[in-house]
C-alpha cells in the first residue's frame, strides 16, 4: 500500500487560470483528473507538480538547510514561469475586469502546509503565507503527452544554452531519464514492476555513453527512434522506474497516458499505475480516455488492487469558471462530454452492426 505520509492531501486555488474558487481533496495512491478539452487538467497537474518540485529542491537538501521564506517565495515563482510559460506570472490569474488576486494552498500529510499568493500585475514573484515544515524527500515526475526518450540526448545541452520556449518540465524528466540505473535493496522491487512493462515492450531500456536509448531484446538492439510510439512511452516509465524514481514513494504526474497507446497496451498501463500506487507513488493522471477509466475501475475491483485508494474528479465549465466534482468513483464526477461521445458513438456503432445483421 501506498505511503499516506508522503503524499498530497488537499489543493485549494482562487482565481487560478480557469478556476474561481475550487478545492481538490486527493486520495493517498490514484487520482483521476477528467473533463474536455480547456477545462484545466493539465494545469492543475502542473500546478501541484511546481509545488512539489519547488519543495523538493536537492541541493537545498544535501546542504542540510531547512526550508524558509525567501527561498520558497522565489523558488515557487520560477517554477511557475518555467512551467506554465506565461509572459509574467499574473498571467496565470483568471481572466476578469480589474486588477485581481490567486491564492492556493496545498496541504501534505506530517503537517507541511503551503499558501502563497501573486496579484494580476506579478512578474516574478509570489507571497509565502504559510511555511512547510519538511522538504519533500524525493523529485516528482512529470511524464508529458509525447515521449522524450529520442530526443534526450540533444534537447539537455540545447535548452541549457539557448531560449526555447518549452516548459521546463521537459527538462526535468529529460534529466531523471538519464539518471544512474539503481542498485541493491530496491532491486526486487524495481524487477517486479518493469517485468510486465518489458514483457509488453518486448525487450529492456538501454542506454550508451553518449546518452542514447536502445531497446534490447534477443533480436538485438533497435534504435528508441525506431520503436513504436506507444512502446516509447512505456519506455521512459521503465527507465524511471529502473533509476528507482518511480520506488519507494515519490510523486507522478501523466498527462493523457492513452496518447498513442493501442487498448492492449493501455490495459498494461492501468495496471501498472496501480503497482506504483500500491509501491508508495502518489498518482494524478489527466484523461478523458474513456478505455483507461474502465479499465483502473474494473482492476480496482480485483482483490489485488481493491485496497488501492483512489478520488476522481470531473472539470465542468460553468459561468464563473471551471467547477470541480469528486468523489471515489466513476459515478460522482458528473457527465463528461467527452466521456459520453465514447459512449454515444460505441451506441451509434452497435445499431449500424444491428441494421446490418437484420439486413
Amino acid at each position: 500500500m501506498a505511503d499516506i505520509h508522503n503524499s498530497l492531501k488537499k489543493l485549494s486555488v482562487k482565481n487560478f487560470t480557469v478556476f474561481a474558487d475550487e478545492t481538490f481533496e486527493f486520495a493517498p495512491s490514484l487520482n483521476l483528473i477528467v473533463g474536455a478539452n480547456g477545462t484545466g487538467k493539465t494545469h492543475v497537474l502542473k500546478l501541484i507538480y511546481s509545488i512539489v518540485n519547488a519543495m523538493a529542491d536537492q541541493a537545498e537538501q544535501k546542504r542540510g538547510a531547512k526550508p524558509t521564506k525567501e527561498f520558497l517565495e522565489k523558488k515557487i515563482a520560477s517554477e511557475l514561469i518555467d512551467s506554465f510559460r506565461p509572459d509574467q506570472l499574473g498571467r496565470l490569474i483568471r481572466r476578469q475586469p480589474g486588477r485581481s488576486r490567486c491564492d492556493v494552498s496545498a496541504r501534505f500529510t506530517l503537517l507541511r502546509m503551503v499558501n502563497f499568493s501573486f496579484n494580476s500585475t506579478a512578474k516574478k514573484n509570489v507571497n509565502l503565507d504559510r511555511l512547510p515544515l519538511k522538504w519533500v524527500e524525493k523529485l516528482p515526475v512529470y511524464l508529458p503527452t509525447r515521449e522524450l526518450l529520442t530526443f534526450c540526448p540533444w534537447f539537455l545541452p540545447l535548452y541549457e544554452t539557448t531560449n526555447i520556449p518549452l516548459s521546463s518540465i521537459y527538462r526535468d524528466t529529460c534529466l531523471l531519464l538519464n539518471a544512474p540505473l539503481a542498485r541493491g535493496p530496491r532491486m526486487q522491487q524495481i524487477n517486479a514492476l518493469l517485468e510486465p512493462i518489458e514483457k509488453t515492450m518486448g525487450g529492456k531500456v538501454e542506454s550508451d555513453k553518449t546518452g542514447r536509448f536502445y531497446l534490447r531484446s534477443d533480436a538485438g538492439q533497435l534504435e528508441m527512434s525506431l520503436v513504436a510510439e506507444g512502446h516509447r512511452k512505456l519506455a521512459m516509465l521503465a527507465r524511471l522506474i529502473a533509476t528507482g524514481q518511480l520506488v519507494d514513494k515519490g510523486f507522478l504526474f501523466w498527462d493523457e497516458p492513452e496518447a498513442n497507446l493501442n487498448p492492449a497496451v493501455i490495459k498494461q498501463v492501468a495496471r501498472t499505475i496501480l503497482d506504483l500506487c500500491r509501491s508508495g507513488i502518489q498518482v494524478f493522471i489527466a484523461t478523458h480516455s474513456l478505455f483507461l477509466m474502465r479499465e483502473l475501475d474494473v482492476l480496482m475491483q480485483t482483490e489485488q488492487y481493491e485496497d488501492t485508494p483512489a478520488r476522481f474528479f470531473g472539470l465542468h465549465p460553468g459561468d464563473a469558471g471551471v467547477e470541480v466534482e469528486q468523489g471515489d468513483s466513476i459515478d460522482d464526477i458528473g457527465e463528461i462530454v467527452s466521456l459520453q461521445e465514447q459512449l454515444h458513438q460505441a451506441d451509434r456503432y452497435l445499431g449500424v452492426e444491428s441494421n446490418h445483421d437484420r439486413t
